[in-house]
């Protein structure tokens, strides 16, 4: 479903001198480094699979997570979703995927929720059932309804945060590619979300791509697990093949009256 080769991203940064002199002479005469983002990853990630896509800041992940969905192009190497490059062929792979970006929204700043999600099912194409079916589910387990008339622009962020998990299941995604999804929502909220995208891929096999600090998500969620470091892979495998990885401590409590 989703392949990386040798995926390499760079970005040509100024280099900025210190001082006021140095401020001028930087106006001047430019000079430039380069910083490797992702260094030669390369990956599979079959169908119906929930991927916890993990690492520390800088890592890497969003970078990727970026030329996956269509945002970004790589500098070499090559990916594909459901057998498209996505940097390439944006608007059919926009119809494949469902994306949650903690800082960058799809929705309609200026508009109420429902009407992004009426503009959302024409970009889509969703038929009426489906639309009605994910509404009514979105009712019950986000309680969308309560976001009423209020522009996207005055919502919390917890409030914004359930509007972009519903719209990025409204129309079915065979892909869904979250990237902190959880930001600002409570655990009830997070246990919903968990019980959402779980639903997703049993009937209808969607296949998951989770960016998380939460490792109640991860462990909620995933079944394996894509590890980055420096921009380069180090781990794949099975979450429970990563969980014996790890070391173990042990914090023993003494209470005495």
């Amino acid at each position: 479903m989703i392949v990386a080769e040798h995926l390499v991203k760079e970005f040509r940064l100024a280099e900025r001198k210190p001082g006021l002199l140095g401020s001028l002479s930087t106006l001047l005469t430019r000079r430039y480094r380069v910083v490797r983002a992702v260094d030669d990853i390369s990956f599979e990630i079959p169908a119906g699979t929930k991927t916890a896509y993990i690492g520390a800041n800088g890592a890497g992940k969003s970078t990727t997570i970026k030329m996956l969905t269509g945002i970004m192009t790589p500098t070499s190497g090559r990916c594909t979703v459901a057998g498209l490059e996505p940097y390439r062929h944006r608007q059919r792979n926009a119809r494949t995927i469902g994306v949650v970006f903690g800082q960058r929204s799809q929705l309609w700043w200026d508009l109420s929720v429902p009407d992004s999600f009426r503009i959302l099912r024409r970009v889509y194409d969703i038929p009426e059932p489906v639309y009605r079916r994910n509404l009514v589910l979105f009712r019950e387990l986000l309680d969308i309804d309560a976001l009423g008339s209020t522009p996207v622009r005055q919502l919390s962020l917890g409030q914004r945060m359930r509007a972009e998990i519903a719209a990025s299941l409204l129309h079915d995604p065979a892909v869904l590619f979250w990237d902190e999804p959880t930001i600002g929502l409570d655990m009830v909220l997070k246990d919903a979300v968990r019980h959402l995208v779980n639903r997703a891929h049993r009937e209808l096999g969607t296949t998951v791509v989770l960016t998380s600090h939460d490792i109640a998500d991860i462990a909620a969620i995933c079944d394996s697990a894509l590890v980055v470091d420096h921009g380069r892979v180090v781990h794949q495998g099975t979450l429970q093949d990563l969980l014996r990885t790890a070391d173990h401590r042990s914090v023993v409590f003494d209470h005495r009256d």
